[in-house]
Formats: structure tokens, C-alpha cells, sequence
């Protein structure tokens, strides 16, 4: 991503990005087609590139569809013209066109005016993609969440559920001369297309690849679902939560073979390139901080107005920030392991401690210290913290009576939202001691508040979602979509067919949060 414009989705011009373009279409493809049988019947390789090594960072077989075959085939050829990659980037590009931006706190559907930007792009879909409007089952939820059934011929099959979100960030207008290209252009550079949702995350609504597979009159054995929601930006409150309700009233408890959401990277690390699948997700908590302190005019100031106590706890949070601890065991870690495995330029410290470290504590603690020197693994490995909000004060000389902040959390898959809370609560309560003020977690009050008390301090926590349950890199839903991911690789680059190069599979965690969450839990 690029602060003044997202770039994604490359095109024809690049070879380079024609060879991803290709081959990020046939991924949907063949997990579809795959994914109706698992793993039988499936195809391997005679001599696959990249061998099997258990136990650490083992590596599946490309898995490819033998009953579906002529299928990918045919898809895979249709994938490798010009033609098809114009049509997907005059898609995307149309999606992007349309802004659906999510802000914090948005009233309820039908209350809320913002919330009408979302019929354009539902219209939008209906009319780009309508084989998959007649022959999808196509129920809305909570007006603008998207629910599409496309039925198997086997019902003792459990359903695959493929998601994603076609919400945005807003767009802050001081910043909107500042793009590259304005951020609702969906131009595209012969390279990438530019604009709010390109990744994150309309291109994954898009139904491109269904609507080809429909073109060719493929019919499910194992029905597909598709679930997309309006505002993950805001933690999925009407969208993902209504959209839960309704998987749950229609499957049931425990329905699904396979749960599919947005978080699947492509990097290369250590002169290997990887492919990053989030098996679990970080949670998520905004901590509201509100002081509240007797008003007067500004000739005759106290020792600290509101605004002063609240400057002072936001240093108090930032001079004692989480600190990260690497765990055996954690999606980074295994991520981290594979790095040292299959990573061909790794330094050999780095390298000798990840490999060492499942025994040994000093090799884990060797392995921590080296891993959080990259802001980005620290940022991975831990509770992270940041003060993204903050206001006071209505004139220039009355003092302020009161001041608020947010901290916006993302939580460590091994800690939680309550643990999160008290250890801001912990943090703040001395200094708010020595300011008298009392103080309150989510209205239960936490220090007496005696009549001498000079103001309040509040700490009440908005949009909280605890980590997802981890899914194990050796159940059999990853590791179809690894053989699925390795298999499409293979079949849209022509140096991975010449063994002249090849993709690892790392089990990965976002630094953020999606709605597979909210939708699993």
C-alpha cells in the first residue's frame, strides 16, 4: 500500500505483473474446483520442485483438481491472454470507482444517510457479473451485507465460505491532493490500479472468477458461499455481525468445511519468496480515555487543566508500551521458522537461534531479540498500542472540563481483551492518583471517589474483538489451500515450470484484524 494511493492488481504491460495478475485469478479458481473434494481426488506431481521435510515448515504437494481438470485447464489458458487481464482490471477498476467509505460510530443502517453509498456498488455487481446474479442465491443482510448461495449437488458435503469486505477508509479530504493518482480513479498505469479498496478489499468481492466458471457452465458438487460485508473498517458491527446471525440461522453451529477470508500475502524474504496465509488473527480494542475537571476561565489556571493530566497519561502509555515476547508455538514463530528453513540468504545467527528455539530458551530469547529489531515482526509479535484520536477545550480562555483520547489496540493471539484493559488501567491509575482524580473501567469504579477528588478519569473500551482462534498449519483445510496456492503458482509462471525458482507456504498472522473473526466467533 502507498499512503496516497493503493496500488494493486497488475496488468498487461510488466511481464512481472502480467505473471501475478495471471496467476492471482486461477487461486480462486482452483480453490473452488479443489476444494469440492478436499484432497481425493487430487493430482500430484511425478517430481515436485520443493520436497516434504517435516516437522518444520513442511511443504505440500502443488495440489491441482483430476475430476475438474478440464476446467483449470482451460481457466489456466484463459488467464494467460490479454484479453481476460483487461476485462479484470476494467472490474476492479469500476469497484474502486465507487467509494463506500466507513467511518467510527456510524448510526444504524437506515439512520445513518452514509450508509446509502453502498447501493452503487451492490447495483454495480448485479450488473458486471450477472450469471452469478441468476444462478446465486442472493440474500441481504441488514440492507447491504451480501450473501450468496451457490448450491452443490452433494447437501452431505459441508459448505465452503469464501468472505471478504467492500468497505474503505475514508478518505481525509486535507489529503486528497496528495495522491498519486485521486483516491476513487481506479486508474490503472499498465501496471497497477490505484484507489481506496484495490487491496483491501474489493478484490476479493469482485466475482471474476465465478462468473468465468458459470461462462463455462460449471456446476458445485459442494456448495460455495459467499459472504461479504459493508464495514469492516469499524469492526463489522452491522455488517459481519448480521451476516454471522444469518450463516448461523441458515447452516448451523459447526457447518462449514472451510472459512476463507482476506489475509494471504506474497513477499519474498531471504531470497526466497513466500506465500503468507494468516491462520489467525490479532484482536482488536479501542480504549476511550476521558478526563473530566471543574471549568473556570484561564486567567486563573490550576496546576494541570484536563487537557495537561490527559498529555500526561497519553507519555504515561507511550513510555511503557507492551512489551513483545516471541512464543513457541505462535503463528509468527511459525513463520519465523520457515523464514530460517527455506530462506536461502538468512543471517546465520538469526538462523541457528529460530532453529534452535522450539528446545532451547536461550536460542528463543536470541531469536526474540534479533526478530524485534524489524518493526514490522514486532509489531506481529505483540500487543501493539497507539494514540489515534484526541480533543479538548472550546475556547482559548476557558478552561477545559473535558479531554478525550483513543488508544487503539491490536491484541497478541496468547492475550485478550480484558487483560489488554487492565494493564491500562494499572498503567494510569497511579499518576491519576497524584492528579485526585478517580478513576473508572468500563462505569465500574476502580479508586474510591472521596469528596476531595479534583476531577475523573474514565477508561471505557469501544469496538472490542478478541483474537480468532488459531487454525493449525497441519489441518486439512490449510493445507489444501497451500497445495492450491503452490499448484497456481506453478501454472502462471513459466520460471517456476523451468525449476529456475518456486514459492514456500509460511502459516502467517496480519498486523490487523479482518471479519473472519467476528463471522467464526
Amino acid at each position: 500500500m502507498d499512503s496516497k494511493g493503493m496500488a494493486v492488481l497488475p496488468g498487461v504491460v510488466p511481464p512481472l505483473a502480467t505473471r501475478r495478475a495471471r496467476w492471482a485469478g486461477l487461486l480462486a479458481v482452483a480453490l473452488i474446483l479443489g476444494v469440492l473434494y478436499f484432497f481425493v481426488p487430487l493430482e500430484y506431481p511425478a517430481t515436485p520442485s520443493l520436497k516434504i521435510s517435516p516437522p518444520v515448515c513442511p511443504q505440500e504437494y502443488p495440489l491441482t483438481p483430476q475430476r475438474n481438470g478440464a476446467f483449470w485447464r482451460e481457466l489456466t489458458d484463459l488467464y494467460a491472454t490479454d484479453a481476460f487481464l483487461t476485462r479484470a482490471v476494467e472490474q476492479l477498476s469500476s469497484a474502486v470507482q465507487i467509494p463506500t467509505e466507513t467511518f467510527d460510530e456510524m448510526e444504524p443502517v437506515g439512520v445513518d444517510e452514509r450508509w446509502l453509498s453502498r447501493g452503487p456498488f451492490i447495483d454495480h455487481l448485479a450488473t458486471a457479473y450477472p450469471l452469478v446474479h441468476t444462478s446465486l442465491k442472493l440474500q441481504k443482510v441488514n440492507t447491504y451485507g451480501l450473501f450468496y448461495t451457490w448450491q452443490g449437488s452433494d447437501t452431505t458435503l459441508k459448505p465452503v465460505l469464501l468472505m471478504g469486505h467492500y468497505d474503505v477508509v475514508p478518505v481525509a479530504p486535507l489529503s486528497a491532493d496528495q495522491w498519486t493518482h485521486p483516491p476513487y480513479s481506479g486508474h490503472f498505469d499498465g501496471k497497477f490500479i490505484w484507489g481506496r479498496g484495490s487491496s483491501d478489499d474489493k478484490s476479493s468481492v469482485i466475482e471474476t472468477a465465478i462468473e468465468a466458471l458459470l461462462e463455462r457452465k460449471f456446476a458445485p458438487t459442494r456448495t460455495v458461499v459467499l459472504s461479504f460485508g459493508f464495514d469492516e473498517e469499524a469492526g463489522g458491527y452491522h455488517g459481519a455481525q448480521y451476516l454471522a446471525a444469518a450463516l448461523l440461522d441458515r447452516f448451523g453451529p459447526n457447518s462449514f468445511s472451510m472459512i476463507v477470508d482476506e489475509g494471504l500475502g506474497f513477499q519474498e524474504n531471504y531470497g526466497t519468496i513466500f506465500a503468507l496465509p494468516d491462520i489467525a488473527e490479532k484482536g482488536h480494542l479501542n480504549v476511550e480515555i476521558e478526563l473530566q475537571t471543574p471549568g473556570g476561565h484561564s486567567s486563573v489556571p490550576p496546576g494541570h487543566t484536563s487537557i495537561g493530566m490527559l498529555a500526561a497519561l497519553i507519555v504515561q502509555l507511550e513510555s511503557n508500551a507492551p512489551v513483545p515476547t516471541l512464543q513457541v508455538g505462535s503463528p509468527v514463530f511459525e513463520m519465523a521458522q520457515c523464514f530460517a528453513t527455506r530462506g536461502a540468504t538468512m543471517p546465520s545467527k538469526l538462523k541457528h537461534a529460530l532453529l534452535h528455539a522450539g528446545k532451547s530458551p536461550k536460542a528463543l530469547k536470541t531469536a526474540e531479540a534479533l526478530l524485534l529489531k524489524d518493526p514490522v515482526l514486532k509489531a506481529l509479535i505483540g500487543t501493539t498500542q497507539a494514540v489515534d484520536m484526541i480533543t479538548g477545550g472550546v475556547k482559548s480562555n476557558a478552561l477545559p472540563e473535558q479531554a478525550w483520547a483513543v488508544v487503539n489496540h491490536r491484541i497478541a493471539t496468547q492475550s485478550s481483551v480484558n487483560e489488554t484493559l487492565q494493564r491500562d488501567v494499572e498503567l494510569l491509575e497511579g499518576l491519576a492518583a497524584r492528579f485526585n482524580l478517580s478513576v473508572t473501567a468500563n462505569g465500574k469504579l476502580i479508586t474510591p471517589a472521596a469528596d476531595a477528588t479534583y476531577g475523573s478519569l474514565a477508561l471505557t473500551t469501544r469496538q472490542e474483538l478478541e483474537p480468532a482462534p488459531v487454525t493449525p498449519s497441519n489441518a486439512a483445510p490449510f493445507r489444501l489451500l497451500a497445495g492450491t496456492i503452490r499448484a497456481t503458482f506453478h501454472a502462471a509462471r513459466k520460471d517456476v515450470r523451468e525449476g529456475k525458482t518456486d514459492i514456500v507456504i509460511a502459516p502467517a498472522i496480519g498486523p490487523g484484524n479482518s471479519g473472519a473473526s467476528e463471522l467464526a466467533s
